[in-house]
């Protein structure tokens, strides 16, 4: 047996002030989604942004159902949809943000959100970047999904 280490790298920008334009933008618009959120089962309302390679930006948020899992996560609302309006357009970037007990908060996707990340940035060839907000406001930038799911899987078909 071999023992390895996993390295995740990372940048941290300190506050929304210091992202530049865009990525500022597309944050603004993740945090305004989690308004729409229907959460009334775990209070937790999360925002999504999708930016695609066109410019445009498509939003999600977080969909709870009664019949858990039913219900549907911010990042695959927004990818989804995204998807769906512009299905020849890459995806460049996407942005989450968490709203609990009055105040954005700390988000970041699931196995389920990751694993369709991967696969929509396979598709296009495009190595996506994920910002996250995080604890004191600070925003981290993920670039290349692979680096949340190290491990994930291409079916081949």
């Amino acid at each position: 047996m071999e023992k390895k280490t996993l390295t995740i790298d990372y940048s941290e920008y300190g506050s929304l002030d210091e992202l530049p334009a865009e990525e500022r933008k597309l944050m603004e618009c993740a945090m305004r989604a989690t308004a729409g959120a229907y959460a009334p089962y775990s209070g937790f309302h999360v925002g999504a942004a999708v930016l695609l390679a066109d410019g445009s930006v498509v939003t999600g948020n977080n969909q709870e159902n009664i019949a858990y899992p039913s219900g549907m996560c911010a990042e695959r609302v927004a990818l989804f949809s995204a998807s769906a309006q512009r299905p020849k357009e890459a995806i460049v970037a996407l942005a989450v943000v968490g709203w609990n007990k009055g105040e954005y908060c700390e988000a970041s996707p699931c196995g389920a959100c990751r694993q369709t990340m991967a696969e929509y940035e396979m598709r296009s060839g495009n190595k996506m970047k994920v910002y996250c907000y995080a604890a004191g406001g600070r925003i981290r930038c993920i670039e290349g999904v692979e680096k949340l799911i190290p491990f994930g899987f291409e079916a081949k078909l």
